[in-house]
């Protein structure tokens, strides 16, 4: 996301002093549409001490880029042009101004999230849109960590520049200072940005727990809805249970004297019994007692398999 070096040739005079510096910024930018650009900045300087002349080269340049980096640098402070790190200063402003962009167009897509109308009834949330705007907002954060760290190396180097022993006529003392003033600007800058993306993160992360728990909670209530209507078609059972118990002795009675085996003489008003009737309890017995039987062992040999 950010590189920064520097590199020094050896220091045998103030009149040969020619360090070359380099540095690699890249930002997300998030349109309101979901359409994300990686806006990169990767620059080489090379100072030259004796003429106070800075060489920059920059590598893959795009658009708004292209446009930011010679706006910058317009009408430099010629004092400023003794300090080789002046370009930082002035790119390092256009790195927060691109990153402030980057942090509210996140902010803008949780704030629609959040604002979002929910529908009445069944939530349907739309994970997948949630998921990329937290992805985004991940790679905001990371760029904008990396681009501090960067931000760092390049004021140690700044520090390690002012150290060194120059001439008066080479490098202006307070024009150095502002340099340096602004170059921590730029660097608390990105870390107040860095506290703003990690906020937009934790918001988006409990707006994905809050559409898991609608979700959820929804679930729940339909599962109570199934569990009470289940309780009314056990009620129902349960009275065609009992209507059947109240009917089933009276039609086992009827279906016992109507059998063959009882006979009623209508001129004596008797009945006859027939000498066989034990037949039916010989076979009828046995066949409930098995039928009891099959009833208990059949789940217990051919258990139930739990679906899911």
């Amino acid at each position: 996301m950010a590189k920064v070096g520097c590199q020094k040739c050896p220091l045998i005079s103030v009149l040969r002093w020619k360090p070359g510096t380099w540095a690699y910024f890249e930002v997300k930018h998030l349109d309101a549409k979901m359409q994300y650009q990686w806006h990169k900045m990767n620059i080489f300087i090379r100072w030259l001490a004796p003429t106070k002349q800075t060489i920059i080269l920059a590598f893959d340049t795009r658009s708004p880029i292209m446009e930011r980096i010679p706006d910058s640098l317009q009408n430099p402070d010629s004092s400023c042009l003794g300090d080789p790190f002046w370009v930082y200063a002035r790119l390092a402003s256009d790195v927060v101004d691109l990153q402030d962009s980057a942090v509210w167009a996140i902010r803008n897509q949780v704030r629609a999230i959040e604002t979002e109308r929910k529908p009445i009834g069944k939530p349907q949330p739309d994970y997948r849109h949630i998921h990329d705007v937290a992805r985004h907002a991940i790679h905001v954060t990371e760029s904008l960590n990396v681009a501090a760290e960067c931000l760092e190396g390049i004021l140690a180097q700044h520090d390690d520049f002012l150290r060194q022993k120059f001439q008066t006529q080479v490098i202006h003392t307070d024009a150095s200072e502002a340099v340096h003033r602004q170059l921590l600007f730029c660097k608390q800058m990105l870390s107040n940005l860095r506290h703003r993306s990690i906020s937009n993160r934790e918001r988006l992360q409990n707006e994905i727990q809050l559409a898991f728990n609608t979700v959820a909670q929804y679930d729940a209530g339909i599962s109570v809805q199934i569990g009470r209507a289940a309780q009314l078609d056990g009620a129902a059972m349960r009275k065609v249970a009992f209507v059947t118990m109240m009917f089933l002795p009276a039609t086992f009675l009827s279906a016992v004297f109507s059998m063959s085996f009882f006979d009623f003489q209508a001129d004596s008003g008797s009945w006859d019994i027939s000498s066989k009737f034990w037949i039916y309890w010989v076979f009828a017995i046995p066949l409930t007692i098995a039928t009891s039987l099959l009833w208990h062992f059949w789940h217990k040999v051919f258990p139930l398999t739990p679906v899911g």
